[in-house]
């Protein structure tokens, strides 16, 4: 008895006029891919370097825990657009997979753009959250950091998962499978067992 396991259509580029999105969502994958390494390998010296100094030496690195609490903001809302990029959002498809591939398309370019539209929102309200907290003057206890430079990254990632949902809206309209995101073609692992 054997299983075969069919793999994932691999996702078709942009082309033509709309080639600079294919650069854009390059650009702004770069740009995540960099922002979360950083982030995690900063957070994870941090913590190994405070435990190190907490019991070797015995004194704790007076920023960690700050640090750590601003790297897990800008973590978190540069993951979000990763998310959405590699379609590892959260589901609830009972209805959509009961669907013909027709009807799945249109619904996923309904959800992509209402999702886009409910980002740029939040992108909004919390970029005048942002600037209400620049005006006040806030800043962090240990490091002196301006409050307002780690709460930056709220609006901008809502905004780059926006685009995200936007461009996965324009390969649904643009190309002929059903699209996740731009770069994740909606297939079944289906498997086939041969006796």
């Amino acid at each position: 008895m054997t299983t075969e396991v069919s793999a994932p259509a691999p996702a078709v580029a942009f082309s033509g006029l709309l080639r600079p999105l294919e650069i854009l969502d390059r650009v702004i994958a770069m740009i995540e891919a960099f922002i979360m390494t950083a982030g995690i390998l900063i957070m994870a010296a941090s913590s190994v370097a405070n435990v190190i100094g907490r019991f070797v030496f015995g004194q704790s690195l007076y920023f960690a825990e700050e640090l750590n609490q601003f790297l897990i903001i800008i973590v978190t809302f540069a993951g979000i657009g990763f998310a959405a990029r590699h379609g590892r959002h959260i589901r609830m498809s009972a209805i959509y997979d009961a669907l013909s591939q027709g009807l799945r398309k249109a619904l996923m370019i309904v959800i992509a753009l209402v999702t886009a539209a409910a980002m740029f929102i939040l992108a909004w309200y919390s970029y005048q959250y942002v600037v209400s907290v620049y005006e006040t003057g806030r800043i962090s206890p240990v490091t002196r950091m301006p409050i307002f430079v780690t709460l930056v990254w709220l609006p901008l990632g809502f905004v780059i998962t926006g685009i995200q949902y936007v461009l996965t809206a324009i390969a649904n309209l643009t190309r002929p499978d059903v699209y996740l995101s731009v770069s994740v073609v909606d297939t079944y692992e289906d498997s086939e067992t041969q006796v």
